[in-house]
């Protein structure tokens, strides 16, 4: 069963990153465009748009068909593009992309890791959250310190976090498909949003790291 479904979930993964990253640097090559997202409340919007979606998507992942997720799914990934549309103007192009192709590269080794090690990852599954949280909190709080030091503390722990993570959603996923408590189309689509969020914080802790600025 498993070598069913990993292929759909990475597939549909893969999928979202694209059309992330496209979305992103299309909007990148619109400054008035940038300038009305981000100088408004848009912004807000946009944020709370993104949040909606995932709720929507993990509360109603069981009952909602399959064509409704795979849109929901689709639409997040849009939406996410809007928001990174940033990275394309803050970072050198080549900078991100040798960035990408290091992520992917880890990621791929963790969830290689998470398919095949019989350590049992989800152990670990509320430490992750807690680490999260505060992953979250700190880079709140570091938004009015400005503190190089603790920014770099902050990236060091979230790529911590997040490789186990991807461990840790692999495993996840690898059990509700031998449960078959989620139809299995809509187990790759609920799969890849998993995986496609490690992947995207994993990905931006990485460029605060060893991003170039694009005004070097």
């Amino acid at each position: 069963m498993l070598k069913n479904i990993m292929p759909k979930v990475f597939g549909w993964m893969f999928v979202g990153l694209l059309i992330t990253f496209f979305t992103g640097y299309y909007v990148s090559l619109h400054p008035e465009t940038m300038f009305k997202l981000f100088g408004s409340w848009a912004f807000i919007a946009v944020i709370i748009a993104e949040l909606a979606l995932v709720i929507f998507l993990s509360a109603r992942i069981t009952k909602m068909k399959p064509a409704t997720a795979i849109i929901s799914f689709i639409i997040y990934s849009a939406v996410s593009g809007l928001t990174f549309s940033t990275i394309f103007v803050t970072y050198k192009l080549s900078s991100i992309m040798y960035v990408f192709l290091l992520a992917a590269i880890i990621f791929a080794v963790f969830a290689l890791i998470g398919a095949t090690t019989k350590t049992d990852f989800t152990k670990v599954g509320p430490y992750l959250l807690i680490g999260l949280i505060a992953i979250i909190i700190c880079s709140i709080v570091n938004i009015f310190l400005n503190n190089s030091t603790f920014d770099l503390i902050i990236s060091i722990v979230g790529i911590a976090v997040f490789v186990i993570y991807t461990a840790y959603d692999v495993q996840q996923i690898k059990k509700l498909n031998q449960l078959s408590v989620i139809p299995e189309d809509n187990l790759a689509i609920y799969g890849a949003l998993e995986l496609y969020l490690d992947f995207i914080n994993l990905f931006l802790r990485l460029l605060q790291l060893f991003g170039r600025s694009s005004n070097d």
